[in-house]
C-alpha cells in the first residue's frame, strides 16, 4: 500500500533509490499518468498512418508530451528530484 501524504501539492512519491519520482501518492498523479498513456496511445496511431509526415510529427509530439510530463513530475514530487541512496531524507 502507498502512503498518503499531508505535504500540500506533493502527486508522486520519491524514488527510495536513483533519480527521479515513484508511483503516485495523489488522483492527480494518477491522473497526470493515464493522460501520459493516453496521449502516447494517440501518438502511437499518428505514427503508423504511414506518411513521412505523420511520423514526423509523432516524433516532435513524442518529445514535447515526454518532456512535459517530466516537468509536471519532477515539479509534484515530494522532496523534488535528487539522487538518492535508500536513506530516509
Amino acid at each position: 500500500m502507498i502512503p498518503m501524504t499531508n505535504e500540500p501539492g506533493a502527486w508522486f512519491a520519491p524514488k527510495r533509490y536513483g533519480y527521479g519520482a515513484g508511483l503516485p501518492i495523489a488522483w492527480q498523479g494518477w491522473l497526470v499518468i493515464a493522460s501520459y498513456v493516453a496521449a502516447l496511445a494517440g501518438i502511437g496511431m499518428l505514427d503508423h498512418m504511414g506518411n513521412a509526415g505523420g511520423r514526423a510529427a509523432a516524433f516532435a509530439l513524442f518529445l514535447l508530451v515526454t518532456g512535459l510530463f517530466a516537468v509536471v513530475a519532477a515539479k509534484r514530487t515530494r522532496g523534488g528530484w535528487k539522487w538518492r541512496w535508500g536513506e530516509r531524507d
